[in-house]
C-alpha cells in the first residue's frame, strides 16, 4: 500500500478536534497546561491527547519549565494559519463568510 501524501497526513493531524486551536493559542507565547485549558475549555483528557499528537508531529514542544510552545515547524504552520486568518477576515468584510 502506498503511503499517504504529505498533505493528507497534515490534514489528518490538524483535522483532529482542537489541534488548530492549540497551534493558534501558542502562536504568540508559551503557555502551561492550565493556561491552555482556561483559554480553550478543552477537557483535560482531550487536551493531553492533542498536546501529545502535536508533540509527536514536532509541532509543539515543552520547555524546561513545563510550558508548551511552538517548535520551528509549529512556527511555520502558525504563519500559514495567520494567512488563512487574513483570508477569512477579508471574506467576512466582503460579506462572503
Amino acid at each position: 500500500m502506498a503511503s499517504a501524501r504529505p498533505v493528507e497526513s497534515v490534514f489528518e493531524l490538524l483535522g483532529r478536534r482542537w489541534a488548530l486551536r492549540l497551534v493558534w493559542e501558542l502562536r504568540r507565547s508559551t503557555l502551561t497546561f492550565s493556561e491552555l485549558r482556561r483559554r480553550t475549555g478543552i477537557s483535560p483528557a482531550v487536551l493531553s491527547a492533542r498536546l501529545r499528537d502535536l508533540g509527536d508531529a514536532d509541532v509543539i514542544e515543552r520547555d524546561g519549565g513545563g510550558r508548551y510552545r511552538l517548535s520551528g515547524r509549529g512556527r511555520e504552520l502558525a504563519r500559514v494559519l495567520y494567512e488563512l486568518n487574513r483570508w477569512a477576515e477579508h471574506q467576512q468584510q466582503t460579506g462572503r463568510a
